[in-house]
């Protein structure tokens, strides 16, 4: 340190002026999460004791993290991990980050979702999906498909962190490969970014989520096409399909369904309003 004592205060402030510097949109936050993830200090703490001496390791430590960052790293890069539906998910390059937009496809299905139930999750990623209707309903059972044998390496170990490994079961495979019998439900986050939209996407995802995660074609719609066709082969009769869509696809995709012969299909917001599941039921 050349002989500077520094505080947690100082280098917080250090921290959140370089990533404001960077462009950072929620530089103060980001700047936070580093400082509690380096030192493990908590708000309280911090508060209690702003002007606590930090070690010249954290320091070391939290410079680095804050460069990342001001590089447009993805802040749960550097972590290592992401909170979804208040579990917390190992995340890295090789999976798409659970973001909260997605809670809405998991509460939407634990509407339906009871013991004894086998749901499918198809492009499961980092397994947010399916890990979380397991948590919240024992007693189900899934599996998890994804083209990806790296994703599924994500998958499996937040399995085990979160104690449902024994009721999943992970498959790679395109889509429904390697997928046998039926399902009460099927759920899907699927890539659904036009492609020529992809290059107008803010640096940390364009640049650092999994692409294959992200794009849907010309016109953002072909796995939903491909799964909704191939999904009457895997479902029960009165088994339902939901899907995640882009806020402007509600319509193209509810169409879709109801042309598949689907019944009871419905397009729910999510909390800022937009369009976010699109969901119907086969008879």
């Amino acid at each position: 340190m050349n002989g500077k004592i520094l505080t947690l205060q100082q280098i917080y402030r250090e921290g959140k002026e370089t990533l404001e510097r960077a462009g950072i949109a929620e530089a103060g936050l980001d700047a936070w999460y580093l400082l509690e993830y380096v030192t493990g200090i908590s708000r309280a703490s911090y508060y209690g004791d702003p002007g606590r001496v930090v070690t010249e390791e954290d320091l070391c430590r939290y410079r680095e993290c804050i460069e990342k960052r001001a590089g447009h790293i993805p802040l749960q890069h550097i972590t290592g991990e992401q909170e979804f539906m208040g579990l917390s998910f190992r995340v890295n390059d090789q999976v798409l980050i659970p973001r909260q937009d997605t809670e809405t496809l998991v509460e939407e299905a634990l509407k339906y979702a009871m013991p004894g139930m086998r749901v499918l999750d198809l492009c499961t990623g980092s397994g947010c999906i399916l890990i979380s209707l397991l948590h919240f309903c024992p007693g189900l059972t899934g599996v998890g498909s994804d083209i990806s044998a790296e994703a599924l390496k994500m998958a499996r170990t937040n399995g085990q962190r979160l104690h449902v490994e024994d009721r999943a079961q992970w498959l790679c495979g395109d889509l429904f490969e390697k997928v046998t019998g039926a399902f009460d439900l099927i759920v899907s986050n699927p890539p659904y970014i036009r492609s020529a939209e992809i290059e107008e996407l803010q640096e940390e995802v364009r640049l650092y989520d999994p692409r294959i995660a992200l794009d849907g074609a010309e016109d953002g719609l072909l796995f939903y096409r491909r799964i909704i066709e191939e999904s009457k082969s895997y479902l029960k009769n009165g088994g339902r399909l939901l899907f995640e869509i882009g806020c402007d696809q509600g319509r193209d995709v509810a169409e879709l369904l109801e042309n598949a012969g689907y019944t009871e299909v419905s397009v729910k917001k999510d909390l800022a309003g937009l369009d976010r599941v699109a969901a119907g039921r086969l008879q």
